[in-house]
């Protein structure tokens, strides 16, 4: 199988910074995987709740992660700042897909491609929702759809 090519930045809608810390290197001097999976988890939800200007663990429906993954181009470190690219990979009915770009600030290669879903449940009842129209709403103007390569497929991040 062969590698993805990394995506651009103008492959992302909005980007938003991201400070590395200490503690997120590893033994080996670098971002451990973990920690991307809670930038991509920050910058989502962050997102969200500056663009609906809501609290949005207080709707009646809320997102909750179905499925992540992160293909790994380069690595990153402390004490380097982020910028985190997002975008609407696919908007369905009950659920968003979105597509996270992880860039060294000042860097025009991406370090990481991450995927990440949102399945919407009632809050309550944690049984299948559709999304929020305010969610809906500011979601639409980020969609991008898959990546597609010259000669090759969607770029697919996997975990």
């Amino acid at each position: 199988m062969s590698r993805p090519t990394p995506p651009s930045r103008e492959d992302f809608a909005v980007f938003r910074p991201i400070g590395t810390r200490w503690m997120d290197d590893d033994a080996y001097g670098h971002a451990n995987n973990v920690v991307y999976y809670a930038w991509f988890d920050t910058v989502v939800n962050a997102w969200l709740m500056e663009a609906t200007g809501t609290d949005i663990r207080r709707l009646p429906q809320i997102g909750v992660v179905a499925e992540t993954g992160c293909t790994f181009f380069s690595s990153v470190s402390f004490p380097q700042t982020l910028d985190i690219g997002l975008s609407v990979e696919r908007l369905g009915e009950r659920s968003v897909t979105y597509r996270l770009g992880v860039f060294v600030t000042g860097s025009a290669d991406c370090a990481a491609l991450g995927r990440f879903v949102h399945v919407y449940v009632d809050a309550t009842t944690r049984r299948s929702a559709p999304v929020p129209p305010g969610i809906r709403k500011v979601l639409e103007p980020l969609l991008r759809g898959p990546i597609i390569r010259a000669g090759s497929g969607p770029l697919s991040p996997t975990g």
